[in-house]
């Protein structure tokens, strides 16, 4: 976990926006050969010369996406960078730069600031990315944050949503729901700490659960992974709106249906434990919780005897006909339909 030790305040204003674009950008150093020029012009200049380029974006709100009252703004800085790698990740590409927007409210003062970019810095050293630009602008709505991730990918092998054929295997990395149920567990000590500001949360034995929300990894692994085992995946996508809404993405964009078994769910420990104790079905928290950023992806049948076995990996379903639709398989053998109810952001809650 990160630790916020700054105690004293100094107002933005006395910076200006380029001071304070001079102040947070100082301490990224440049490490990618493709970075021409990063922050200190108009604009970043690349060289990715033969390559395919690859470029994500991602917005969080404050209110909407996260909540102060238990987001450090050093997780904050470093999860919001996670979401656009996660994406690049998803290509099966490389990530090299990012480029980060804020507008901020005069609640804020720069240490507040400064704290949010060390989480961000802390992401591109870990990760190996170059921060190399982005703005600032004031708020009237609190923190919003913007992060544009730059990638590059060999031609042919990048990886759509699309590829996905009859009969190959669904494919999850990692396990699900943890990070919502890290949400579910912050959220109630907010509720228990407004009733009692005394009160002080015991979070030790939920601490996979809210790691898994406030400081999530992208998949970086994943494409080296397979690769080494000579396996090239025919669709992949990133799981941020839950598991379903997911596999449905998949299954729509390459005109196939699918059959996810319920008992070959990956579900960690805590999930589980979790779950019983506020009463929540784990199947349901895997297939809708969202924020897990692991990979969902398929692969041909040709290739289970490569990827059999793999403690990163599990085989969870296949994809059938379209005309079958999207299915739980159950425990006791039904067949559910599946419906995506991830996390709707326009919404700002779960759908029912």
């Amino acid at each position: 976990m990160f630790e916020n030790k700054n105690t004293d305040s100094t107002s933005i204003s006395t910076l200006g926006e380029f001071g304070l674009i001079e102040h947070i950008t100082k301490h990224f150093e440049i490490t990618k050969n493709s970075t021409i020029k990063g922050v200190g012009d108009d604009s970043a200049v690349l060289d990715y010369k033969d390559k395919n380029t690859l470029v994500t974006t991602d917005i969080l709100v404050e209110g909407v996406n996260f909540d102060l009252s238990y987001m450090p703004l050093k997780h904050l800085g470093y999860k919001s960078v996670m979401m656009s790698l996660s994406d690049i990740y998803a290509m099966n590409g490389t990530a090299n730069q990012i480029l980060v927007t804020i507008a901020i409210s005069n609640r804020f003062p720069l240490e507040a600031v400064e704290e949010l970019y060390s989480g961000i810095q802390l992401a591109c050293e870990k990760y190996s990315i170059d921060m190399v630009g982005g703005d600032t602008s004031s708020s009237n709505k609190g923190l919003i944050i913007s992060i544009t991730a730059i990638g590059e990918v060999e031609k042919g092998e990048q990886i759509y949503r699309s590829g996905a054929k009859q009969g190959d295997l669904l494919v999850v990395t990692g396990d699900l729901g943890a990070a919502y149920l890290g949400l579910q567990v912050l959220e109630r000590e907010k509720q228990v700490f407004q009733v009692n500001p005394q009160s002080q949360p015991d979070l030790e034995k939920y601490s996979y659960l809210v790691e898994r929300h406030l400081k999530p990894e992208a998949r970086k692994d994943i494409s080296k992974l397979l690769k080494d085992m000579g396996v090239k995946p025919t669709s992949m996508i990133d799981i941020s709106d839950g598991l379903s809404s997911e596999i449905i993405h998949l299954g729509r964009q390459s005109g196939v249906g699918c059959s996810v078994y319920e008992d070959k769910l990956p579900l960690d420990p805590q999930v589980i434990s979790t779950c019983e104790e506020f009463e929540l079905n784990s199947t349901t928290i895997a297939l809708s919780g969202g924020d897990d950023f692991e990979l969902l992806f398929t692969v041909s049948q040709d290739d289970f005897d490569k990827i059999k076995g793999n403690p990163h990996i599990s085989v969870i379903g296949h994809m059938t006909d379209k005309s079958n639709g999207y299915n739980l398989i159950t425990r006791a053998d039904q067949s559910i339909p599946l419906t995506a109810q991830g996390w709707d952001a326009t919404l700002k809650k779960e759908k029912e």
